[in-house]
């Protein structure tokens, strides 16, 4: 295997880049889609609250934070979604006490 096919393979620094925010904005949309079913459960849309879900972001957040090639814009844009995420699982959790529920 000749050595240019081996870098024609490998994404560019901007491609990789736009990926990392692709996959940035999409960590955006799914905390607010979480926040949405919780917020149904909570008013008694359904009875099982949106565990899975949770546990889908909580692993994405941990892929993302393991990056190393996050530019520091890109870092700050993923802190700011990771603190918004605690805060609404703090939220949740206090009201999942104050129901005399688990949340696990």
């Amino acid at each position: 295997m000749a050595s240019s096919d081996l870098y024609k393979k490998l994404p560019s620094r901007r491609e990789s880049e736009l990926s990392i925010e692709q996959t940035i904005a999409k960590l955006e949309e799914d905390i607010r889609r979480l926040k949405i079913e919780f917020d149904i459960y909570f008013n008694g849309g359904v009875k099982r609250p949106p565990l899975e879900a949770r546990a889908r972001l909580e692993s994405q957040i941990k892929r993302l934070a393991d990056n190393r090639k996050l530019t520091f814009a890109q870092r700050y844009q993923f802190n700011t979604l990771v603190s918004r995420y605690t805060a609404y699982r703090e939220l949740w959790r206090r009201t999942f006490r104050s129901r005399g529920e688990d949340f696990t």
